[in-house]
């Protein structure tokens, strides 16, 4: 694949992603026209703090933003907040607003990231029912986390439990309904997954599992009281949080007849099917380096890299290394890091003991480390990431012998 060499660079999407692409294209020099335009009303922010600090009130919105507000003006980046871009022309290399302006490109970056996935059950659009995925939405969700207040979180993901944790923190009384028969049934193995139940538990969480919502029901006023399951149990609450998934924000590429399948298909690259259009951040299904097939990855580092390759190929640069993908998230005292992909593995074995809250569970398939869930233990996650990138075998019966150092793992 050739590099492009772009005069004018639009980027769709004013998320991470974005706003990295815009910053790295002036960071290595790309002396021409920079156009970033977003739907939301202000400049790039960070979402991952979004169910954690932010919604405790521990950082407010000057700390959540990627880049001081002035960056881009600085930088020589035209920005356009508040806008909706509702067709692509690939043929004609622009993009159509809301407002009808047409914006031309020699290179287009899609950042559209993705959106809440919708509850379908009745009562799903009442008064009180929140979803998390904007600055706004943290907003509405956080002025109505009052103290004694009943919080019910219908999903047991990475986020609801994030907001779980923060709402609690705050001194709402919190109950988890999750559908699967454990918490984090997808994206995390039995160990880890079982460990952040008694943890919350030990919080004065209530986490149901094998909980399937029939329907939300309203008091007298029409705003949400309760949810009801389908085997007819009722949660009486005052709040609650939507947090079942996230659906890739397609709608653009598929208009325009770029290839999709569970996401905007890309190369290693970022390049799409259409000419001089990339793609990169939750909107992506991607390969990757260590692992076969293709991936969506909700992931801050993930849409970094991406940026980077999108980069590195539109001014004709060395494409970076590739990196392993990895994960965080922070749940009161815990920090959590994954590296690589759990599902990958066929075996696991916990290094260092749980009951200390400092563990990790390293996924194998064959003699090579694949993932690894490490809590509270920075060391290991770096270890991890070293052992999945250099393919380094190892032995099951080593990982959890502790007297085993992380150097000698990783030699």
């Amino acid at each position: 694949m050739n590099p492009i060499h772009p005069r004018r660079v639009v980027v769709v999407g004013a998320g991470h992603g974005g706003a990295n692409v815009a910053a790295l294209l002036r960071q290595q020099g790309f002396a021409g026209e920079i156009c970033l335009l977003g739907d939301e009303p202000g400049p790039p922010y960070q979402r991952p703090p979004l169910s954690k600090d932010y919604l405790k009130g521990a950082i407010g919105d000057t700390e959540l933003l990627i880049k001081p507000e002035d960056f881009y003006a600085a930088q020589r980046v035209e920005t356009r907040w508040g806008v909706t871009v509702t067709s692509l022309d690939t043929s004609g290399r622009t993009v159509v607003l809301d407002d009808g302006t047409r914006v031309d490109y020699d290179a287009l970056v899609l950042a559209t990231g993705a959106a809440p996935r919708a509850l379908p059950a009745p009562g799903a659009d009442l008064p009180g029912v929140h979803y998390l995925r904007s600055h706004d939405d943290a907003r509405s969700l956080g002025a109505s986390l009052q103290r004694g207040r009943r919080l019910v979180v219908i999903g047991g993901g990475y986020v609801g439990l994030e907001v779980a944790a923060s709402a609690s923190h705050l001194g709402c009384a919190v109950t988890v309904l999750e559908r699967e028969e454990r918490a984090l049934a997808r994206v995390a193995s039995q160990q880890l997954a079982s460990f952040l139940s008694t943890q919350h538990a030990a919080h004065g969480t209530t986490v149901l599992t094998g909980a399937d919502v029939g329907a939300l029901l309203p008091d007298a006023r029409g705003s949400v009281a309760a949810v009801e399951l389908a085997d007819g149990t009722r949660i009486p609450c005052d709040v609650v949080l939507v947090g079942v998934g996230a659906v890739p924000r397609t709608a653009l590429a598929d208009a325009a007849g770029i290839s999709c399948d569970q996401g905007v298909l890309v190369d290693l690259a970022g390049q799409t099917s259409a000419d001089a259009v990339f793609a990169i951040g939750d909107v992506t299904r991607r390969p990757l380096h260590h692992f076969e097939g293709g991936h969506r990855l909700e992931s801050i580092p993930s849409a970094v890299e991406q940026a980077k390759c999108v980069v590195a190929h539109l001014l004709g640069a060395p494409t970076p290394r590739p990196e392993v993908p990895w994960f965080w998230s922070d749940q009161y005292h815990l920090k959590i890091k994954i590296a690589g992909l759990v599902a990958a593995g066929t075996r696991s074995v916990v290094r260092g003991d749980p009951a200390t809250g400092r563990f990790s569970v390293f996924h194998l398939a064959g003699d090579r480390v694949v993932a690894a869930e490490t809590v509270n233990s920075s060391p290991d996650f770096m270890v991890a990431k070293r052992l999945i990138d250099q393919g380094v075998p190892v032995t099951a019966d080593r990982i959890g012998d502790l007297a085993v150092t992380l150097k000698e793992l990783a030699a």
